[in-house]
């Protein structure tokens, strides 16, 4: 055996950017096949409303064939093992704020997922993440209601510093 086969036999298929190239292939059909059903209104210049999404569409392909070669020859770097724990601590957190949101207000509900995705980066403490989320939402909630006058959900935090909000 020469060298050229030991290199052919260490090199497999990489079935993750296979997938990530049939994704991104699916998500450019889906953008040209949209943007085909908008009205051609380019004008003079020839640009109009389905310029972008076609040429964005036709980029995607271009990286969906790019992958495809590079999984095919096997050049992305071996990846290491996955830890799914972080990435279920922040969806807990989004999940979390979405249903509480309403009924607890922005604040406590946008500390809840300050301090659940502080514990998928590491800090294990939420009795110390938790209020400080809090506080930071707060602060963000009052910049955006009361100074710029934008609408966001108001709980009994937001109510007790500002009854009329």
């Amino acid at each position: 055996m020469n060298g050229f086969d030991n290199d052919h036999q260490e090199r497999r298929r990489d079935w993750a950017a296979l997938a990530i190239a049939a994704f991104l292939a699916v998500v450019a059909g889906v953008m040209l096949w949209d943007s085909a059903r908008l009205a051609d209104l380019g004008g003079y210049s020839g640009v109009g409303p389905a310029t972008i999404p076609r040429v964005v569409a036709f980029c995607l392909l271009g990286l969906a064939v790019w992958t495809v070669a590079a999984g095919l020859r096997g050049d992305f770097p071996e990846r290491p093992a996955q830890n799914p724990q972080p990435v279920l601590w922040i969806m807990a957190g989004l999940a979390l704020q979405l249903m509480l949101l309403k009924p607890l207000g922005f604040s406590i509900a946008t500390g809840i997922l300050f301090a659940f995705t502080a514990r998928a980066f590491g800090k294990r403490n939420l009795a110390m993440t938790l209020p400080i989320g809090i506080v930071f939402a707060f602060a963000v909630w009052v910049i955006f209601s009361q100074l710029l006058m934008l609408h966001l959900p108001a709980g009994p935090l937001e109510r007790l510093f500002f009854p009329g909000g």
